[in-house]
């Protein structure tokens, strides 16, 4: 049975955000839309009314979606001049899907709590395949009856969805997955770098690996990507460092070491130095060809 159309809010419409935005418009919800850049075409052209900033958002819309890139665009779109608080009124829902500092998050909720509002916290990993896809894991930190709220509308875009606990929680997942991601994008640039100077066929190499313990969606995904330099962004370098660099700030804070993640943050700033912030993730590989003076394949 289909859901009742709802009047819902989204900020920020780049690469992650417009096809999200587009699933929610699909299944036939009013959306108001607000980006800093291009409004995207699927969505110009779609039945989503735009908005002049997030405040109009806000005053038309029960729900707020928000998916920027760092923690001081949240904060600007949240609490900025035309930003969304200023556009709130009781018993309306925030749910921030970008990926931020917990300890921040935990701030901008008790701001968004003290207007009479619900917010969540629901960063996602998947990428931009999996935002075109709506098979998301999404991560999200809130009160159950937000979550139970908005639940319907993370289906449409998600597969994997889960409540991991209060505000803030669901950032600390995020950034928990973006160590793993990070270090496996690391080992298998490692790994294809050494088979191809070795003189196998990184392409064979990839192959095999896949039917064995070494198997993972990395290898299959960005491994391929490292073989076929495929390295126009679905996340980009620079924002995984910024996800690094929230990891290493809260392992300071919590007295803890996190040495291959320091590593990998290394090497992501090697890349950004090499010229490719501005690449996809698994163009870490960059880094290490760079030491071993040989590329895993040529460029096309």
């Amino acid at each position: 049975m289909k859901s009742h159309p709802l009047k819902i809010g989204f900020v920020g419409l780049g690469i992650m955000g417009a096809p999200m935005a587009h699933h929610l418009i699909s299944a036939g919800h009013q959306l108001f839309v607000f980006t800093r850049g291009k409004i995207p075409e699927a969505i110009a052209t779609s039945s989503a009314t735009q908005c002049t900033h997030a405040r109009g958002v806000a005053e038309r819309a029960d729900i707020i979606f928000t998916m920027v890139p760092d923690t001081p665009d949240v904060e600007a779109v949240l609490f900025g001049q035309a930003g969304i608080a200023a556009g709130l009124t009781r018993n309306k829902t925030v749910v921030d899907m970008s990926s931020i500092d917990p300890l921040a998050t935990r701030k901008f909720a008790r701001k968004i709590n003290a207007l009479g509002c619900d917010y969540l916290d629901a960063p996602v990993s998947g990428g931009e395949v999996g935002a075109k896809a709506a098979s998301l894991t999404i991560m999200v930190g809130g009160e159950q009856a937000a979550f139970d709220r908005v639940k319907p509308l993370f289906d449409l875009m998600g597969k994997n969805i889960t409540l991991i606990g209060g505000n803030g929680d669901g950032q600390i997942c995020k950034v928990a997955n973006q160590i793993i991601v990070a270090l496996n994008i690391a080992a298998v640039g490692e790994a294809l770098v050494f088979a191809s100077k070795a003189g196998a066929d990184p392409a064979r190499v990839r192959e095999a690996l896949m039917g064995g313990f070494a198997s993972s969606r990395i290898l299959e995904v960005h491994g391929e990507r490292m073989i076929k330099r495929a390295f126009a962004p679905g996340f980009r370098i620079g924002l995984h460092q910024k996800d690094l660099n929230l990891a290493l700030q809260g392992a300071r804070a919590l007295g803890v070491a996190l040495p291959q993640t320091a590593n990998v943050a290394q090497l992501m700033q090697s890349c950004v130095a090499l010229g490719y912030g501005e690449a996809d993730h698994s163009a870490l590989v960059r880094a290490i060809e760079s030491m071993a003076q040989h590329q895993v394949a040529p460029d096309a």
